[in-house]
């Protein structure tokens, strides 16, 4: 348990250091709007019925594919989520 709670640690302070500036991330996932609209493409969705199934707004994921905005957070998440795994990751969120 112990080895846990200092692996855990590390990471904490790691991630505090990349936030400061002082390291770099190991990996990154970046969306691009090219990559919003390929992964939107291979669900074989509308933007229409993309953006309900993710809950945003259509004009959001417009956005998101027209390079205007970028999506963050918890959607960045369930994007690269459906990215990795689109059969389950869609079949999850239409049950």
């Amino acid at each position: 348990m112990n080895k846990f709670f200092d692996e855990l640690l590390e990471s904490v302070q790691q991630m505090d250091e990349i936030q400061r500036g002082k390291r770099q991330p190991s990996r990154q996932f970046t969306v691009d709007a090219m990559q919003v609209k390929e992964i939107r493409k291979a669900t074989g969705l509308t933007q229409a019925k993309f953006a309900a199934m993710i809950d945003v707004q259509l004009g959001t994921l417009r956005n998101w594919e027209q390079g205007r905005r970028e999506p963050t957070g918890p959607a960045k998440a369930l994007l690269r989520a459906i990215y990795n795994d689109p059969e389950h990751v869609i079949l999850a969120l239409s049950s």
